[in-house]
């Protein structure tokens, strides 16, 4: 029985690992990677596009789901799905565009600070109190990402305007990502919203947006004849949406089988190393003090999973 349990959980580590790393490598190639056409060279810009192509395959992946396994009949409330597909689209689409004006270890730090607004949020909106050991690691996490995004005042100048777009990004990013987990959370707790249904009407929804953003703001067209001209930019999105959607089922048997707990752990430590792969692969200048601020995130993040559990109001 026990070596059954390791073997489940080295699955688990080893489905999450491969799949987010594949992942991460995939979205750093789709949106910064060179695409040359004899002497002229083009940028990946169409963040909608790939968040499209995202979006619909989580939603074939869920409801494929939804077909070969019986599940409850959903009861959410449609305004629920609305409200949840748009601040999940919206966070989708600020992480992927935040890479054009971030490198890619930048864009997966910040991403690793979720716990800080959604503290925030549950301090000011729920009343929530946390544990002391929670408020240490996050001045951790706060430390660590100060370190890491601190220009020299000789690149300070140079980079303020491109730095700023993009830390804006990932701010609304987390800003809207706190929104969807509030969101979620209600869904749950309100109607017993299964992970199936609602990964799928999420999508379904964000589809609707995303194909109404295509239409209007002509990104549609000039995606097609973009992926004409470089077609192995389509196989690869799907490959990032497929590897993102195969994640995302390990993530949520780790959660029903080993608690949110050990996923928490997984998680963080795949995202270290993602970094560490991006740095390696794509040859990011990496200074001593970048990698002292990422050890620190980390570690406060992981310390987090272990002693920052909130305490029920009463």
């Amino acid at each position: 029985m026990v070596a059954q349990t390791k073997q489940k959980l080295f699955v688990c580590f080893v489905g999450i690992f491969v799949c987010y790393f594949y992942y991460g490598i995939l979205q750093e190639k789709i949106t910064k990677g060179t695409y040359v056409d004899g002497e002229k060279k083009d940028k990946f810009t169409f963040t909608l596009a790939l968040v499209f192509v995202q979006c619909i395959v989580n939603a074939l992946f869920s409801k494929l789901i939804l077909t070969y396994r019986s599940s409850p009949a959903d009861k959410t409330p449609t305004s629920l799905y609305t409200l949840c597909s748009l601040s999940y689209l919206g966070a989708m689409l600020a992480s992927n565009h935040s890479l054009q004006h971030v490198s890619y270890p930048t864009q997966v730090l910040g991403k690793s600070v979720k716990p800080i607004p959604v503290m925030i949020l549950g301090v000011l909106l729920a009343r929530k109190r946390y544990p002391v050991a929670k408020y240490f690691c996050v001045l951790m996490i706060v430390m660590g990402v100060a370190l890491f995004m601190y220009k020299d005042k000789k690149d300070a100048k140079a980079a303020e305007h491109v730095v700023g777009i993009g830390e804006f990004l990932l701010l609304l990013s987390l800003t809207l990502d706190g929104v969807t987990g509030a969101t979620q959370d209600r869904m749950r707790g309100d109607h017993q919203t299964g992970a199936n249904h609602m990964m799928f009407n999420v999508n379904l929804w964000s589809l609707l947006w995303l194909a109404i953003g295509l239409v209007v703001t002509g990104e549609g067209m000039a995606f097609l004849l973009f992926a004409q001209k470089y077609p192995f930019v389509l196989f690869n999105m799907i490959s990032f949406s497929l590897a993102s959607a195969l994640g995302q089922t390990f993530i949520f048997y780790t959660v029903t089988t080993f608690g949110p707990l050990t996923c928490s752990i997984i998680t963080t430590t795949r995202k270290f190393f993602t970094i560490l792969g991006s740095v390696i692969i794509f040859q990011h200048p990496m200074s001593s003090r970048q990698w002292l601020g990422t050890v620190l995130v980390f570690s406060g993040l992981s310390l987090d999973s272990v002693y920052g559990k909130e305490k029920k109001n009463k």
